[in-house]
């Protein structure tokens, strides 16, 4: 199968480069120095179990999505619809579209700007990996996907499947979504902000306070919204999360030690402006969208 990551960072790479690695062509596209490293020496994938060089293909053209039948679609949520439509006139129109991005409401701004006929799905991703190097990802736990019903899942789940991810097909992954942005919400900018991983946050004082209420906040809105969400479920999942990746950073706070836009307004933003749209206050989630946003116009007076 020929599979194409659009946004090859630490997931896209991860997950393109298990299906090389499996035997599938596989091509890379995302920015120069990373492409560059890779049509070098392939993509260093480092993981608990191995770590390898993998052979694959990179390119910084869009055009490079022409024959793929399956298409990792993994950009930065604020960079959706602009990616999109790169991709949209290369897209073959049998090929599925799995979106392996944080938020909620990715898939469907994709749709806005691709054919009505382009098979899209949407995805929950639950991995820990991050960018060690250009051309190096490093994997620090996890890996499970949850993948919305659509032509072409059931296939996309299988070959992820051999290739070493666990895969489940669910009709609720508007659920499973608001699950895990619950999750991001509730760590991602505490992790950003403080620079800390999860480990580290979690022991801070006064910090089961403001996860409790971050995520009665995030509850409500998403209750409101329609999401299918189990509360006893979330309470364990943030509960376990820092047990589990006591040492990884969030993905937000990696931005801003790289000095790049964050998706802040896409997780603990969503919830504030989805709070605003359904009439329930979000102040905890506000203030974490409004000190990383600070932190973010502090960098770029440094640039």
């Amino acid at each position: 199968m020929k599979v194409v990551v659009m946004g090859a960072g630490a997931v896209g790479c991860y997950y393109g480069g298990l299906l090389a690695r499996a035997g599938h062509e596989v091509v890379l596209i995302g920015r120069q120095p990373h492409v560059a490293a890779i049509q070098r020496g392939g993509l260093r994938i480092q993981t608990a179990a191995f770590d390898e060089q993998v052979n694959l293909q990179a390119s910084t053209e869009p055009s490079a999505v022409q024959g793929a039948q399956l298409v990792l679609f993994c950009v930065k949520s604020p960079d959706t619809e602009s990616a999109g439509s790169l991709l949209a006139p290369w897209l073959a129109p049998d090929s599925l579209v799995l979106c392996l991005q944080n938020g909620v409401d990715n898939a469907d701004r994709l749709r806005t700007v691709l054919p009505a006929t382009q098979a899209v799905a949407a995805a929950v991703v639950y991995v820990a990996t991050e960018m060690a190097g250009p051309g190096h990802v490093k994997h620090h736990g996890r890996g499970e996907l949850v993948i919305e019903p659509a032509s072409g899942s059931d296939e996309a789940a299988r070959v992820l499947g051999e290739a070493g991810t666990q895969v489940q097909i669910s009709d609720n992954v508007r659920g499973a979504l608001w699950s895990k942005l619950i999750l991001n919400c509730a760590y991602n900018a505490l992790s950003a902000i403080t620079h800390l991983p999860y480990g580290r946050v979690a022991e801070g004082e006064g910090v089961s306070t403001v996860l409790h209420d971050v995520v009665e906040e995030c509850l409500a809105v998403g209750e409101a919204d329609g999401a299918r969400i189990s509360r006893a479920d979330i309470e364990a999942a943030v509960q376990r999360l820092p047990g589990s990746m006591p040492m990884q950073y969030s993905s937000t706070s990696q931005d801003l030690s790289r000095g790049k836009p964050t998706e802040i307004d896409y997780l603990n933003g969503y919830v504030v402006r989805r709070g605003q749209a359904l009439g329930i206050a979000t102040p905890a989630n506000r203030v974490l969208q409004v000190l990383v946003k600070l932190l973010e116009s502090k960098q770029r007076e440094h640039e």
